[in-house]
C-alpha cells in the first residue's frame, strides 16, 4: 500500500492541486513563491500539527468569508441567525486534503474503516480531510453576539463622550477578523471516505476533486491513526540558536537526538533485558564507589552541623548519596564529541583531541543531526528496543504499514556534495531494518522540498514534482499555483529525454527554480551576456535567471521540458547559413540560403529560408502558451553600420561578429590585443566596405577561433561596461525583462475604465 497522489484544495496558494508521489522518493521543485512550502505545510498541518491559522485559507475565498459574516449580521436576533447559518455555504472555500491510496488485495484490512461500499475488491482509496467549522449555527450565533456586543459598545460611548469616540474600529469588523481569534474553537479537521468511481484526472493542471454528497458523515474516529506514521524534518532547523525548537519541541543539537534515541530505545533501565544487566550492574557499583567517596569527603563538614544541635536524639542521620543514570550522563554539551587527529611531533604517534559538537561546523551538525532524526523515524515506527516491550498493546504500539516522511530544504549549511550524498541514502536510511528493505509489506514514502539545483541534480525527472506560478485569471483574482509532474514529460521520445537527463546532470542548472531561462549558443555569450545584463539590464538582475549554454543544435531538446515546465524563456541562437548541400555560408541575401538551426527549423520562428529569417516579425519569433508564459527566440539580423562616414548592411552570422559590428570604435582602439580580438582590430582597420568587412569577420570566426578566450578579453578592456549589446540580443533582453515586470504584478489592475493612471499601469 502506497500514496498514490494527494489533491489539495483552497489551501494558501494551492486552490486545487493534484501531486503524485512515488513510491520512494519525490522531489518538490519551482522557483520562489511557487507553492512547494504550502504543500509541505498542508501535509504537515492536517496530518500532524492540526492547528491552522486563518492565513491558511486561499486568498480568493476571503471576500466569500466576509459576505457569508455579512449575512450574518442582517439578522437582529440569535434564533434567526442559528435557523439561517447553513454549513452547505462553506463547502466550496474549506481547506482540504485528499489521500488516495493505492491498496493491495491482500491489504484491505488495514483499510476497513475507509471502504466506500461493500464490494470494493482493490486499487484506489480516498480519503477526505476537511477542515471545516465544528458547528455552523453556533459559530454564527457567537459571531452575531461578538458584532452586535461591539456595535453597543461604541452606540455607548457616543451617547457618553460625544462625538469624542470618533470612528474607532471594535472587533470584529468582519468575520474574517472574527475567525482570526477563534478559529481553533471553531473549526476542527473530520475525515470523510471518497468514492474511487467519482475520481476524475485533473483539467489543463487543475485538480477536479469530488463533491461529498450532502448527507456524508464524518468518520468518527481518526481512520488515518493505524494507516499512516507522519514524521517531518521542518526547515525551521535552527542551529547554533539554542538547544530545542520552542514552538514544537523538536530536539535541534545532535546530542538531543542521542539522548532522545536513547531514553526510546537503549535506556537499560526501561523495561530491560537480560543483556541490560550488566550494564546495569557496572552503574551501580559506579554509583556505590561515588557514595563511599562523597561520605568520606563530607564527614568532616557534616560533623559541624552537630555545633547547631543537628540531629538531635531521634533526628535522622544525613547521608549524602549522587545518582548516577546514563541519561545523565549524555545530559551535557560535550555528550557528543569530535575526535580530532593531532601529531605530537616527527617520528611520534598521533594522539587524538576531542571537541564538544558545537564546535563543528554547521554544515556537519545538520547532516549529523537529520541522520539521527531519520534513524529515529523508522525505529519508532519499528518499534525498536524498549519501544516494542510495552506490557500492554495500545493503538500507539501497532505498526502502521505505510511511513511518510516529509524534509523541507533538507541543503541548508551543507555543501552541494553532501546535499547530493544526503538525498542519496536518505531512502536508504528509512529502509535499514531487518523487516523493511525491499519488502512492500510496509512501505516507506518520502517527500523532499528543495531550492538546490544540486539535490534535484541526484533525482530522476520521474520523481520531480514542478510546483508553477499561474497568475491571476481575472480582474481582482488573486495568483495560485499548479504542480507538473516531469515523469511523462518526454513522452516516447527516449532521445531527447536521455540528452536532456545528462545534460542537466553534467551542467547542475538550476532551472527548476529559475523566473525565467536564458539558453545561449556557446561560451561567449555565457561569459558576455551575464555583464550585458548587469550593465544594461538592471530589472533583469533583481531576477532568478538560469543561464544555460546549450547550443543552437541542441536548444530544442529542451523544448518538452520548458513547454511543460511553462518557463518564460529565451533562446538565444544564431543564424546557422548552409548552401544546399549542406555547407556552411556566410549569411547574404537572394542566394536561396538556408538554415541549418534545428530551434529556428522546427521551434520559433519555424522558417528555414535564411531570407525568410531576416523579415520574420517580432510576432513570429515569439510564442504565447495559454497566456501563461512565452518562449522567444533571437538570432543575428541585417544591421546598418556606419564605415568611412557611410551607412551600409552588414549581416553577422554569429554573437562574435555581431558584438564587433556594434562597437567599431571600441574595437578599433583596443591595445595590445591578442588572438581573435587582434585579428577583428585588424580588419576594421584594414576594410572598409560592408562586404570585406564581413568576409574577413566571417573568415577569423571560422578558422579555429578561440570564442571563450575572445570573450575573456573583452571583459579586460578598458570600460568593459560601455560595450554596445549586439541589436538581436538586445531586443531579446529587452522583451525578456518587460515580461518578467509582467509576470510580477501578482494581483491584476483595475478594469481599463478606471482613469488614465490604470491604463498606464496595465501597460
Amino acid at each position: 500500500m502506497h500514496i498514490k497522489f494527494v489533491e489539495i484544495s483552497n489551501f494558501r496558494r494551492l486552490q486545487s492541486v493534484r501531486i503524485e508521489l512515488t513510491e520512494e522518493t519525490t522531489l518538490f521543485v519551482g522557483a520562489n513563491n511557487s507553492g512547494k512550502t504550502s504543500a509541505m505545510e498542508a501535509l504537515r498541518l492536517f496530518l500532524v500539527a492540526k492547528r491552522f491559522s486563518i492565513n491558511d485559507f486561499t486568498l480568493a475565498h476571503w471576500a466569500t468569508i466576509n459576505s457569508i459574516g455579512n449575512a450574518w449580521q442582517a439578522f437582529a436576533t440569535a434564533e434567526e441567525v442559528e435557523a439561517a447559518a447553513a454549513p452547505t455555504e462553506w463547502d466550496s472555500i474549506l481547506p482540504t486534503l485528499d489521500l488516495w491510496f493505492h491498496v493491495e488485495r491482500n491489504e484491505i484490512h488495514h483499510v476497513s474503516r475507509l471502504l466506500p461500499t461493500l464490494d470494493w475488491r482493490d486499487g484506489l482509496l480516498g480519503v477526505r480531510l476537511r477542515y471545516e467549522p465544528s458547528d455552523v449555527a453556533k459559530m454564527a450565533v457567537d459571531y452575531l453576539g461578538c458584532h452586535l456586543e461591539a456595535q453597543s459598545t461604541k452606540t455607548q460611548a457616543k451617547e457618553a463622550e460625544g462625538d469624542d469616540v470618533g470612528e474607532v474600529k471594535l472587533w470584529p469588523q468582519s468575520l474574517l477578523e472574527y475567525l482570526e481569534r477563534r478559529l481553533h474553537n471553531r473549526f476542527a479537521i473530520k475525515t470523510y471516505a471518497l468514492d474511487p468511481a467519482m475520481c476524475v484526472a485533473p483539467e489543463n493542471g487543475v485538480a477536479k476533486p469530488q463533491l461529498l454528497p450532502v448527507s456524508s458523515e464524518p468518520i468518527e474516529d481518526n481512520a488515518l491513526d493505524r494507516l499512516v506514521k507522519v514524521n517531518e524534518i521542518n526547515a525551521q532547523r535552527g542551529l547554533g540558536q539554542g538547544a530545542r525548537n520552542a514552538e514544537s519541541g523538536d530536539p535541534r543539537r545532535v546530542t538531543d537526538q542521542v539522548r532522545h534515541y536513547w531514553d526510546h530505545h537503549l535506556d537499560p533501565s526501561d523495561r530491560p533485558m537480560p543483556s541490560d544487566l550488566v550494564a546495569m550492574r557496572a552503574l551501580e557499583k559506579a554509583q556505590e564507589l561515588f557514595d563511599k567517596t562523597l561520605n568520606t569527603t563530607f564527614a568532616d563538614t557534616l560533623d559541624e552541623v552537630g555545633d547547631f544541635g543537628y540531629p538531635g536524639q531521634t533526628d535522622p542521620e544525613i547521608k549524602i548519596s549522587a545518582r548516577i543514570s546514563a541519561t545523565d550522563t549524555l545530559n551535557h554539551d560535550a555528550a557528543v564529541q569530535y575526535e580530532v587527529a593531532a601529531v605530537t611531533g616527527e617520528g611520534e604517534a598521533t594522539t587524538v583531541l576531542r571537541l564538544p559538537e558545537h564546535y563543528n561546523g554547521l554544515g556537519y551538525q545538520n547532516l549529523i543531526l537529520m541522520f539521527f532524526r531519520l534513524v529515529s523515524f523508522r525505529d519508532s515506527w519499528m518499534r525498536k528496543g524498549k519501544m516494542g516491550r510495552s506490557g500492554t498493546q495500545t493503538d500507539a504500539d501497532i505498526v502502521a504499514p505505510l511511513h511518510l516522511v516529509l524534509i523541507e530544504e533538507p541543503e541548508a549549511h551543507l555543501h552541494a556534495q553532501v546535499q547530493q550524498v544526503f538525498i542519496r541514502k536518505a531512502y536508504k536510511t528509512l529502509r535499514k531494518h531487518e523487516h523493511l528493505g525491499d519488502s512492500k509489506v510496509l512501505r516507506t514514502q518520502l517527500v523532499v522540498s528543495t531550492h538546490s539545483s544540486h539535490v534535484a541534480h541526484e533525482a530522476k525527472f520521474s520523481s520531480l514534482r514542478y510546483f508553477r506560478r499561474l497568475p491571476a485569471s481575472k480582474i481582482g483574482a488573486v495568483p495560485t499555483s499548479t504542480v507538473i509532474n516531469l515523469s511523462d514529460v518526454f513522452g516516447p521520445d527516449k532521445e531527447t529525454e536521455r540528452f536532456d537527463t545528462r545534460y542537466l546532470r553534467s551542467t547542475h542548472c538550476d532551472l527548476f527554480f529559475a523566473d525565467a531561462a536564458i539558453l545561449v549558443e556557446g561560451p561567449a555569450e555565457r561569459i558576455l551576456v551575464p555583464h550585458f545584463i548587469r550593465s544594461h539590464f538592471d530589472y533583469l538582475t533583481q531576477c532568478y535567471l538560469s543561464l544555460l549554454e546549450i547550443g543552437g543544435s541542441h536548444a530544442h531538446r529542451l523544448r518538452p521540458l520548458i513547454e511543460k515546465m511553462g518557463l518564460l524563456t529565451l533562446v538565444v541562437t544564431d543564424l546557422d547559413a548552409e548552401s544546399d548541400g549542406g555547407g556552411h555560408e556566410q549569411p547574404a541575401r537572394g542566394k536561396g540560403l538556408k538554415t541549418g538551426n534545428t530551434t529556428l527549423k522546427d521551434w520559433l520562428p519555424a522558417l528555414t529560408a535564411v531570407d525568410d529569417l531576416f523579415k520574420a516579425s517580432e510576432e513570429s519569433k515569439t510564442k504565447i502558451h495559454d497566456q501563461i508564459f512565452s518562449v522567444r527566440t533571437a538570432y543575428q539580423c541585417p544591421v546598418n553600420i556606419t564605415l568611412d562616414e557611410k551607412q551600409v548592411e552588414v549581416l553577422p552570422s554569429t554573437f562574435e561578429d555581431a558584438l564587433a559590428f556594434s562597437n567599431l570604435a571600441a574595437f578599433a582602439d583596443i591595445e595590445k590585443a591578442t588572438g581573435l580580438m587582434e585579428k577583428f582590430r585588424k580588419a576594421i582597420a584594414e576594410n572598409k566596405s560592408g562586404a570585406a568587412l564581413s568576409k574577413a569577420l566571417y573568415d577569423h570566426l571560422h578558422s579555429n577561433a578561440k570564442k571563450a578566450e575572445f570573450a575573456l578579453d573583452l571583459l579586460e578592456v578598458k570600460d568593459p561596461e560601455k560595450l554596445i549589446v549586439p541589436p538581436y540580443l538586445s531586443e531579446g533582453l529587452d522583451w525578456l525583462q518587460s515580461q518578467l515586470r509582467r509576470k510580477h504584478i501578482e494581483i491584476l489592475p483595475p478594469p481599463k475604465d478606471a482613469g488614465e493612471d490604470s491604463k498606464e499601469d496595465a501597460a
